[in-house]
Parts: C-alpha cells; sequence; structure tokens
C-alpha cells in the first residue's frame, strides 16, 4: 500500500495551525468528541452554505465557533435572525456561552474542500466525471491557482469494477514544507454506490517573517472569458465600412463619412469596384484619340428618305415635257433695295 501522508497534518506548527485550540486535563476525550459532534452537526446544518472548515477555540467555560464560508448570508439570515438561532442551539447542547464567528471565502474556486464537494455534488447529480474534473481545473487555473490535482475513485459511470481516474494541472510540491497546498475531500452517494473526491491546491509559498511569495490573497479578481462554441466563429465587431468613391469631371475623389454628413446631397456608391486614379487617367486619354479616328474613316449613309423623292422626279418628267398646263401669270417681285 502507499503510504501517503495528510497535506495539512504534515504542516501543522510549520505554516499550518491547528483546528480546534485549547487544552485539557481531566475532560480531554469528552470535549474531543464534542468537537467532533458539533463540527459534524455544522457541516449538516449548513450543507447549502458551502462550508469550507470549521474552528474551535476554549478561552475558559466559553465556546468561540469560526465558520469559513462562501455563502456568509445564507448563514446569518435575514437581520442576523438564522445565526442568533444557531448561537441558542448550540448554548443549549453544549451548556455554555457560544461565539459564532463567519469568515467568507472570497475565492471558492481555490478552495480544495469547496472544489470537491462542487465535484461530488455534481456526480450525484449524473454529471460527466470527465467534465466536471476538467472544468473545476479551469476554473482554478483561471483565478490564480499555481496547481491543481483532483482525483476521484469508485464505480464511476456505473461500471462494475471501481478504478480511479485524476487530473494534475501545474505545480504541486507535496514534499516542500514551506507551500502552502490545501487538501480537500468529499463523498458522492450515487445509486451504483460511493464515489470519494480529493482535492489539492496549491496557491505558492509562505515564508516566515515575509509576505506569502506568489500571494493569491490581494489579488484582484479575473474577468470570465467569454466562452467559445466551435459553431460559431463570428468576429465581435464587424469591419467598418469602405470609403466611397465618385468619379466627377477631373478625376476620382475619395469621400470619407464625415465629408458625406457636410454635403446635403446624397451620393450613390457606384455598382463596380472603385479603380485607381492612374487607371482612370489612362482610360481617358486612350478614349478620345479612338473616338477622333472613328469620326474620320466612317462615311456619311445615304438617307432613306431620298430615294422616293427621286423616283417621283423621274416619273413626272415626262408628263411634264409632253403637255404643260396653262398658268395664270404670277406678278413679279420687286427688285431688292440696294443699300
Amino acid at each position: 500500500m502507499g503510504q501517503k501522508v495528510h497535506p495539512y497534518g504534515f504542516r501543522l506548527g510549520v505554516t499550518k495551525t491547528w483546528r480546534s485550540r485549547w487544552f485539557a486535563k481531566a475532560d480531554y476525550a469528552k470535549l474531543l468528541k464534542e468537537d467532533l459532534d458539533l463540527k459534524d452537526s455544522l457541516r449538516d446544518r449548513l450543507k447549502a452554505a458551502g462550508v469550507s472548515s470549521v474552528e474551535v477555540d476554549r478561552p475558559g467555560n466559553k465556546l468561540r465557533v469560526t465558520i469559513r464560508t462562501s455563502r456568509p448570508g445564507i448563514i446569518i439570515g435575514r437581520k442576523g435572525a438564522e445565526i442568533e438561532k444557531l448561537k441558542q442551539d448550540l448554548a443549549k447542547k453544549t451548556k455554555r456561552e457560544v461565539f459564532i464567528d463567519i469568515q467568507e471565502v472570497h475565492k471558492p474556486e481555490l478552495d480544495a474542500q469547496l472544489v470537491a464537494e462542487s465535484i461530488a455534488l455534481q456526480l450525484e447529480k449524473r454529471v460527466a466525471f470527465r467534465r466536471a474534473m476538467r472544468k473545476a481545473v479551469d476554473s482554478a487555473l483561471r483565478f490564480g491557482c499555481k496547481g491543481i490535482k483532483v482525483r476521484v475513485s469508485g464505480r464511476l459511470n456505473g461500471a462494475e469494477i471501481a478504478r480511479s481516474e485524476w487530473y494534475l494541472q501545474g505545480q504541486l510540491p507535496l514534499h516542500t514544507l514551506r507551500a502552502d497546498v490545501d487538501y480537500g475531500f468529499a463523498q458522492a452517494y450515487t445509486t451504483y454506490g460511493v464515489i470519494g473526491v480529493k482535492c489539492w491546491t496549491y496557491k505558492g509559498e509562505i515564508i516566515e517573517g515575509q509576505t506569502r511569495r506568489d500571494s493569491l490573497r490581494n489579488d484582484p479578481e479575473p474577468r470570465r472569458q467569454p466562452l467559445k462554441d466551435r459553431r460559431e466563429r463570428r468576429p465581435l465587431s464587424a469591419p467598418p465600412p469602405p470609403p466611397i468613391q465618385t468619379e466627377p469631371a477631373g478625376g476620382a475623389v475619395q469621400s470619407t463619412p464625415s465629408d458625406l454628413s457636410s454635403k446635403p446631397n446624397p451620393i450613390v456608391p457606384p455598382l463596380a469596384p472603385p479603380q485607381p486614379s492612374w487607371k482612370q487617367e489612362m482610360k481617358h486619354e486612350t478614349a478620345a484619340p479612338e473616338a477622333a479616328s472613328k469620326s474620320e474613316n466612317v462615311a456619311p449613309e445615304p438617307t432613306v428618305a431620298a430615294e422616293p423623292v427621286a423616283a417621283l422626279e423621274s416619273a413626272t418628267a415626262p408628263e411634264q415635257n409632253a403637255a404643260p398646263e396653262p398658268t395664270a401669270s404670277a406678278p413679279e417681285a420687286p427688285p431688292a433695295k440696294e443699300e
């Protein structure tokens, strides 16, 4: 069997502290059982609040409970009604004066216990275990985690033989005492059996007398990137419209949208694609000599109306020579005056 050490207990007294802080000589076993029952009852009662850890202090005959949670509003309740009710129940059960402190977990994606519980909850809802593991790993790395390892064991996908699957991303120095390694364990109760979920997260190094190296406590939360859909690959912003060109007499002029807004008359864009100015000048130069040569070579065509007129004149000519009809003498026009 593999000899594996609990990452939390391995670092007790070096970079980690105890989660139950008190001292007793006579009633040690009784107080220890009271602590264990208290933590189990709080986890069951506050299952929907995302409880990461419960710490117990016993100053004198008092009891101080510190709850680290990602949803403090559920524990506190409206105007503190829920936390007062919880305090009264614990005082009645332990027969001591109880104080409850609530600490919020700002980044639940980096808390190993909360990550393990979220994967176990997804497995109970029949989500594919590989998908749930990859989603947890990607979200932890996106929030700045230095390394994460997730392991699930049991009858995965309802298989007859139990097996283990795990994913590891980044670095995870398990044997480095100054490394801030968090560990969490949860169980998923499925119809085929129990599936265990373990999670390790590495957040940086803790050096005595200095601040944490590569600290994640004060880092701003990153913005969530939009999901990339393989079916839809469209640009985020439409390209700007192309500039409209017109061809007035004297050369091509390129107009910008700002110029169009100042002109009152709208300009209709050309159907053909715009041509460069040098190409248009060559077109105008070659068009002039071609038009002149065509006008010289082409002869004037005879009109259609001239042919019937000539035929009528030839037909009426013999009749006029044969018998001239007497016509009345027309008066002569007066001579034009000489200037």
